[in-house]
């Protein structure tokens, strides 16, 4: 979720959830990875639960709305799908140290979604 104030952000949802959270560095746009559920290295333990993060939000518009991060398998694959469906990706896929490959795209309607190849141990 986009926040002004990611800190701030962190300690209310902490707070009021009970959430873990983990700041990550400056290569990873000071990106605060949230836990919201029991997960393992593959992500969340239970089906259909998930886990997210905060991001800074910024004055361009896609940067101030909540986005949805799918899990995939392979996201070579999906992206490929996603362009077939009539999707269009936004940039390159990235690599996020520890975590696996993420990349967003667009959906027909115009929402911004991510993909989450996450690494299996």
């Amino acid at each position: 979720m986009p926040a002004m104030d990611r800190k701030r952000m962190a300690d209310f949802y902490t707070n009021v959830f009970g959430w873990q959270t983990q700041q990550l560095g400056p290569e990873m746009g000071n990106f605060i990875l949230v836990t919201t559920t029991e997960s393992d290295e593959n992500g969340p333990k239970k089906p259909g639960e998930i886990n997210g993060g905060f991001y800074k939000k910024t004055d361009d518009t896609s940067s101030q709305t909540t986005t949805i991060t799918i899990q995939v398998d392979n996201i070579k694959e999906h992206i490929r799908k996603v362009e077939a469906a009539g999707g269009k990706i936004s940039g390159e896929i990235m690599e996020i140290p520890q975590i696996g490959l993420f990349a967003s795209f667009f959906d027909t309607e115009g929402n911004r979604v991510n993909l989450l190849q996450p690494i299996h141990k």
